[in-house]
């Protein structure tokens, strides 16, 4: 059994992740060392902010428990609003601009494959294949 305690076990640890530009943090609790088949994550995404992200190796859902913004498919240009309640998946690898809203969004991210726990997007949006 794995229990954790976010302010605890996560916060200002290794585990706690801040992009490069700053625009978000990713708290990692499930990583592929867990061995469950899936990283679990809450992310923060900071209002105001745009950030590219094209996960060409990872299937990702995400679901926003606070905050607001919008996620825009890049393929078709269509835009989402996102709020507390609203989900989405990245079910085809989509490629994708997220912009974070009036106030921080808070979401919580299930990652297929696993991430290892030190990835950060690269120049595409890409997080990297780990073996």
């Amino acid at each position: 059994m794995i229990v954790l305690d976010i302010n605890k076990d996560i916060i200002g640890t290794q585990k706690e992740v801040h992009a490069e530009d700053g625009q978000w943090v990713s708290r990692r609790m499930l990583l592929k060392g867990d061995n469950m088949g899936f990283s679990f994550h809450e992310t923060i995404i900071k209002a105001n902010t745009k950030t590219h992200i094209h996960y060409q190796n990872h299937l990702e859902a995400v679901y926003c428990v606070a905050g607001n913004g919008k996620i825009e498919d890049l393929k078709t240009g269509k835009v989402h609003e996102i709020y507390d309640g609203v989900m989405y998946a990245l079910n085809e690898h989509d490629d994708h601009n997220l912009y974070g809203g009036t106030e921080d969004m808070r979401l919580i991210c299930v990652f297929n494959p696993p991430i290892k726990g030190t990835e950060n997007h690269d120049e595409n949006g890409v997080y990297p294949l780990e073996d």
